[in-house]
């Protein structure tokens, strides 16, 4: 166990004795004190060029303090305006959700392209409405286009331009187009430390000025992150690079995969943005650690042979979960700022266990040019494997089941299996149950992220990581498309050509993958986990 800056790491003595030769080659080398001191040669040559501009995580906490006063003075200034709506993907939505559910205050994260779930957004208090549009590099899509459709509706509502202007707070890198869109539009703009990469940006201002105009007290995160970064250099009590070397020298050892438990003692969502953060991180040259955010300690996928079982909480108390029978290899207790800065910590130094640079993402951009493309040509012609009931199916199986059970045993005794569904996070929310019952069914960890935001999450890891994955995406028929303002194309037609970029990512790497189309939402979800359930009892898939 070690303990220190207000965090407690505890790991099992199976993985304390696996950890224990790394976590002393880490010190040998001098690494604590190398990372404080932000040397970019801790992940080798071809890493240092990127490292040498992205390691400006280990102490964004104290450059941050500056914007306090800037954040207080813009709460007041917006005044009525207290419905704040996030329009961000990835590093720039993750963490300020996982704050404003730990924190209880409310903000409206806008990740998506589902008609649906936009135009509902937009339908939502929008008289009292400011809209926070984030994005590092200033030209996401998914970002520019909820920009324009809230632009829109504040046009469309009888304000005028400067009106509107007043009602959006852009957050982006000095010097991206974004910037200079956010100007012309008389927009409030503050900008972010440039050192910083996406997934590493929880505690700059990507993390905190969404949360503070949400009513969040930022700077006791600060606090927090300040007191445990003092560990950062530590030799004995060193919580983060305790869980780097244990999550390096797991994967080294076979347990390659991490399942990111939520222990219910006073942080919500923590697996969500930890899940982005070691996916994309150390998802690459066919290595990594994957992620599987599951339910409760006894859910499905949540042990196994290959499983690093770590649990996530606020309380320093807590080791094995009470009434769980679930005794984790890894707990993480501690402070919601302490928790990011260790989890980053951990994450750089398992990158270098492993031997990856934990700071690129060289394959994000394909499922990207894949849609760009696909949004000038229009979608390849596809003939379906099976029509039953809701459901149209491309793929191998000539009925829901058979293409079910194909898809799962091509994960193997290895592999696991990915869920993506392009479909509405909260209309179709019961989709989400679909990940326990394969898992139940499988034995091997399944993943679920809503799309496109998985993009800017795992995406990464299924194309660069271990090609052991076996993919299930799932669309729907769009009820009522919504059009983005100034573009050739409807929100329905965008989410629909990123589905099919990152099919065609998928199959140039020849995994196996069953596109499932909704005809209806609702009873295509409600066939889809009825078929699921069906599965579990008939195969003998080791859960634990």
């Amino acid at each position: 166990m070690s303990v220190g800056g207000g965090l407690a790491v505890r790991v099992s003595q199976e993985i304390a004795a696996e950890a224990e030769p790394v976590l002393a080659e880490l010190l040998t080398d001098g690494v604590p004190a190398k990372l404080a001191a932000k040397d970019p040669t801790l992940w080798g040559p071809a890493a240092e060029a990127e490292s040498s501009i992205r390691l400006g995580w280990v102490d964004t906490f104290q450059r941050s303090r500056a914007l306090l006063p800037q954040l207080a003075a813009l709460r007041d200034e917006l005044g009525e305006l207290d419905h704040v709506v996030l329009a961000g993907m990835g590093g720039s939505s993750l963490a300020p959700e996982v704050i404003s559910l730990t924190v209880g205050k409310q903000l409206t994260v806008l990740d998506t392209t589902d008609p649906g779930q936009v135009a509902a957004a937009l339908r939502d208090r929008l008289d009292r409405t400011v809209v926070v549009v984030s994005s590092k590099s200033g030209g996401t899509v998914e970002t520019d286009s909820h920009r324009r459709a809230y632009w829109q509706a504040f046009l469309d509502a009888g304000l005028s331009p400067a009106e509107a202007g007043r009602r959006f707070v852009v957050v982006t890198d000095p010097g991206s187009p974004l910037e200079a869109t956010a100007r012309e539009m008389g927009a409030s703009v503050i900008l972010a430390d440039s050192d910083v990469g996406g997934r590493y940006s929880a505690l700059t201002a990507f993390g905190l000025v969404p949360t503070a105009l949400a009513g969040v007290d930022v700077a006791e995160l600060l606090d927090q992150a300040e007191w445990f970064a003092s560990t950062l250099t530590d030799d004995v009590d060193n919580p983060a690079f305790l869980l780097g070397a244990a999550m390096g020298a797991a994967a080294r050892n076979g347990r390659d995969k991490i399942a990111l438990v939520d222990d219910g003692s006073g942080i919500t969502g923590l697996g969500d943005w930890a899940e982005q953060l070691i996916a994309e991180s150390t998802g690459k040259e066919g290595k990594g650690v994957l992620p599987v955010v599951v339910e409760t300690p006894t859910s499905a996928g949540a042990t196994g042979p290959d499983v690093l079982t770590a649990t996530v909480g606020g309380a320093l108390g807590v080791g094995e979960i009470p009434g769980s029978g679930v005794v984790p290899h890894v707990s993480v207790n501690g402070a919601l700022g302490a928790q990011f800065l260790c989890w980053e910590a951990a994450t750089a130094v398992a990158g270098r266990v492993l031997g990856i640079n934990p700071f690129d993402q060289p394959n994000v951009t394909e499922s990207k040019q894949n849609t760009a493309k696909i949004l000038e040509e229009g979608l390849p012609a596809a003939a379906p494997s099976f029509t039953e009931g809701d459901i149209v199916g491309y793929g191998a199986g000539g009925s829901l089941e058979e293409a079910l059970r194909a898809l799962l045993d091509a994960a193997g005794g290895d592999g696991y299996v990915a869920i993506m569904a392009y479909l509405d996070r909260f209309a179709d929310a019961d989709t989400a149950k679909l990940r326990e019952l394969l898992a139940a069914a499988s034995g091997r960890p399944v993943t679920f992220g809503w799309g496109p935001r998985f993009l800017h999450s795992t995406g990464q890891y299924h194309k660069g990581g271990p090609q052991s994955g076996a993919f299930l995406q799932i669309t729907g028929e769009v009820a009522e498309d919504l059009p983005v303002p100034g573009k050739p194309y409807t929100f329905g037609q965008l989410q629909a050509a990123q589905a099919g970029g990152d099919r065609q990512a998928l199959a140039g790497r020849a995994r196996p993958l069953l596109h499932l189309h909704l005809t209806d939402r609702a009873k295509g979800i409600a066939q889809l986990l009825d078929a699921a359930a069906r599965l579990a009892p008939t195969r003998k898939g080791d859960v634990t």
